[in-house]
């Protein structure tokens, strides 16, 4: 046996040098990318704006501990449970707190971990966060939100780890599965009336709809073909519904109020989930609720 360029030794260290080398590409290509560093230059803070943010995109519902009341001064201090067919997710402490909370997270962090989903070590983190959504928000949202989270009280409370088992606890992974569902394009074109247009980024960028309103692939990825068509609960009980014109055929005005008060049409009342979400889209200006009618009522009708 040699090392020679024609015998079985110098064939498997070549072998072995291509994977070395293809490793090395692939964890390159799929390394944690953190937001520009410029992102926030020129932009200033608004805590007042960035709370109107924080409501929009649904911060509260899963950051505050199970049972809390609802809040002017939120505390954030995570723990709600968030089954999944991959294992169980915990909300972690995003409060003040510089220990137990991302206190001590500067604000480009903090937009990393929302925008890139990137953790504060450079870990890819998992997209039960929904940055696969916030990743096209806008950089003065992001500044507002900010300021706006630095302003809420501390909590120490330890982060609760997950519950998520092999494979799909390798968070290398991960960066795989950004390369292939991780897009920061919208899903629906563009409209030249601004209402639609203003309901398109509360949809698609902050409130994050099509997280639970979308089916996904086997690999967790949402189906941009059958955007907000319904889907499974992830939960394993029920269906969450289709809220596009196939079969939301209330008027405008119907969703606006709903979307206030949590009382549909037919007397009847919003729950479950959608009780926390009544929760933060009652907190809106009432033409970002007429924005997001406006924009479901603009979706198009599936011949499906």
């Amino acid at each position: 046996m040699t090392n020679g360029s024609g015998h079985p030794m110098g064939r498997w260290l070549r072998i072995i040098a291509l994977l070395l080398v293809a490793t090395g590409v692939g964890l390159w290509v799929t390394r944690p990318q953190p937001v520009d560093a410029t992102l926030f230059d020129g932009v200033i803070a608004d805590a007042g704006r960035g709370a109107t943010v924080f409501a929009a995109a649904g911060c509260a519902s899963c950051h505050t501990a199970p049972q809390s009341e609802p809040s002017e001064q939120p505390v954030l201090a995570g723990g709600r449970s968030f089954a999944s067919p991959f294992g169980t997710f915990f909300a972690p402490n995003i409060s003040s707190d510089p220990d137990f909370g991302i206190g001590s997270w500067t604000d480009r962090q903090i937009a990393s971990a929302i925008m890139r989903g990137v953790g504060r070590n450079g870990e890819h983190l998992f997209p039960a966060f929904p940055y696969t959504t916030y990743v096209r928000a806008e950089p003065q949202d992001m500044a507002d939100l900010i300021a706006y989270l630095r302003s809420l009280p501390a909590a120490q409370t330890p982060n609760r780890p997950h519950d998520v088992g092999f494979p799909f606890n390798v968070r290398l992974s991960l960066g795989g599965w950004k390369m292939l569902f991780f897009n920061q394009r919208y899903v629906t074109p563009a409209s030249d009336d601004p209402l639609v247009m203003r309901g398109r980024y509360l949809v698609e960028a902050l409130g994050h709809c099509g997280e639970c309103h979308t089916a996904r692939n086997l690999l967790g990825g949402t189906d941009r073909s059958a955007w907000l068509r319904g889907a499974p609960n992830p939960a394993g009980q029920g269906t969450i519904p289709d809220i596009t014109p196939n079969r939301l055929t209330w008027s405008a005005s119907d969703i606006v109020a709903y979307l206030e008060t949590g009382f549909t049409p037919e007397f009847d009342s919003a729950g479950g989930e959608m009780a926390e979400v009544i929760k933060n889209t009652s907190r809106l200006p009432a033409e970002d609720r007429q924005a997001i009618a406006a924009y479901l009522k603009a979706l198009p009708v599936s011949e499906n």
